[in-house]
């Protein structure tokens, strides 16, 4: 048996917060504790209380005065994109074409798909992100790959490999049968092994034949407890293509509803441009439109209406993701930075205690995994992050200012990086210090 006891202002959330003031949303414990045993918090709340709960001689990791949180969550990542980040000047369907596709040419490299998940994965626990959906490449060896290497973390993560047989290059194609077949070998080899899940994934409408997407609605009906990611209504471009290859469809999320694509545990990357039906059917099933705002201010892709969706009368479910190669940055805190500016442009704000609710809590509801992790609770999983809010000279000088909580909070997600990162704990164990200099 492992145990390990942790120090410091432990912060978590217990549902939406409706203001900067509203703390009864908050778990918060200045002088707080979590006790973790065999990778699970099986005591969370005031220090004194917790450690009298610890095993005589356990283990204590002192980080006050930092802030120790539940592990970030990051809802759509694109793993064989790393060596294409910062690529310039390209909207989505050029982008694509330009940069994308020939880097994940790449990937039929089993050698090359090892490394580029580790270094992935590492830069993950480096920016205090515990839990990623991850699309892999067409190839099934990549998604072999990734699950190796969170498996050797003990990683909690939702990926799979991508499905697309047109409008793609050589060499970056598989078959509705062969996508099919792969998908069931690795639902067979990884969901539920360990932390690993599945999700299905037609990368878009676009590069699928409408045989493809009846073999990814099949896959789905066949594993409903299996996750389906792909991506809608990104850019106008994109919409008119697809309406263009579904002439029959109401309207791009139509195409997706045909074959039985939408549910509880769909995840929609991008989603800006919905029209009210589209946005009605996502809330009637259940899917999650998932807000990427690095990538879509650096592609010039649109402004998500993440309030709009959020107040509505049939509200739609919001995970937020960095989106990483078209996503600008790794870090979670750099991508709530992003999105508070994408929301204010809408006239609304976002305020702080939301913010890292929707990074903890909210992420964790949006991709059925509460029950697992966001919040520091008995029986959860012990993935956390510990942040300064201190860690460089410009926000130490700000923090000499900062009165509340909700203030600390806002500066952590305007100023913090990974420098912020103090630890990531990954299960229990410390992650971030243990990773290469």
């Amino acid at each position: 048996m492992s145990e390990l006891l942790l120090r410091g202002r432990t912060l978590s959330f217990t549902r939406w917060p409706e203001s900067a003031d509203d703390l009864a949303a908050c778990r918060y414990e200045e002088d707080g504790g979590v006790l973790v045993r065999d990778g699970r918090i099986v005591a969370a709340g005031g220090y004194a209380e917790v450690a009298r709960q610890g095993g005589a001689g356990a283990p204590t990791v002192d980080h006050r005065p930092h802030l120790i949180l539940p592990g970030f969550i990051d809802a759509h990542v694109h793993v064989p994109q790393m060596q294409i980040i910062a690529s310039y000047g390209a909207e989505l369907l050029d982008w694509l074409n330009k940069y994308t596709f020939p880097e994940e040419t790449r990937f039929f490299n089993p050698q090359h798909g090892r490394r580029i998940a580790r270094l992935f994965l590492d830069e993950m626990v480096r920016q205090g992100t515990t839990t990623v959906a991850a699309y892999c490449s067409v190839h099934k060896e990549s998604a072999e790959a990734f699950f190796a290497e969170a498996a050797e973390r003990n990683m909690l993560v939702i990926a799979g490999k991508v499905m697309m047989d047109r409008n793609a290059p050589d060499g970056l194609r598989d078959t509705p049968q062969s996508g099919y077949d792969d998908t069931k070998a690795l639902i067979s080899a990884w969901h539920g092994k360990g932390r690993a899940l599945y999700a299905v994934t037609p990368r878009f409408a676009i590069t699928s034949t409408p045989g493809q997407l009846e073999m990814a609605g099949a896959l789905v009906a066949e594993h409903p407890d299996c996750h389906m990611q792909t991506h809608l209504s990104e850019n106008h471009a994109e919409i008119a293509f697809t309406q263009e290859l579904y002439p029959w469809s109401k309207d791009y999320t139509d195409v997706y509803e045909r074959y039985g694509l939408l549910g509880g545990k769909a995840l929609f990357g991008h989603c800006i441009h919905l029209s009210e039906r589209e946005a009605d059917a996502l809330s009637a099933s259940g899917s999650v439109a998932v807000f990427c705002p690095t990538s879509n201010l650096f592609l010039g892709s649109g402004l998500f209406d993440y309030q709009r969706y959020r107040r509505r009368e049939k509200p739609v479910k919001i995970a937020t993701a960095t989106d990483v190669g078209g996503g600008t940055n790794y870090s979670m805190l750099r991508t709530m930075d992003e999105g508070y500016k994408v929301i204010a442009q809408h006239g609304e704000k976002l305020n702080p205690l939301a913010s890292f609710w929707q990074l903890t809590a909210g992420n964790a509801a949006a991709l059925s995994i509460e029950d697992r992790v966001g919040r520091l609770e008995t029986g959860k999983e012990a993935d956390m992050v510990v942040l300064n809010a201190g860690a460089t000279p410009a926000m130490r000088l700000r923090k000499e200012r900062v009165a509340t909580l909700a203030e600390e909070l806002f500066l952590l997600q305007t100023l913090g990086d990974d420098r912020t990162v103090v630890e990531t704990y990954v299960a229990g164990s410390p992650a971030k210090s243990a990773l290469p200099a």
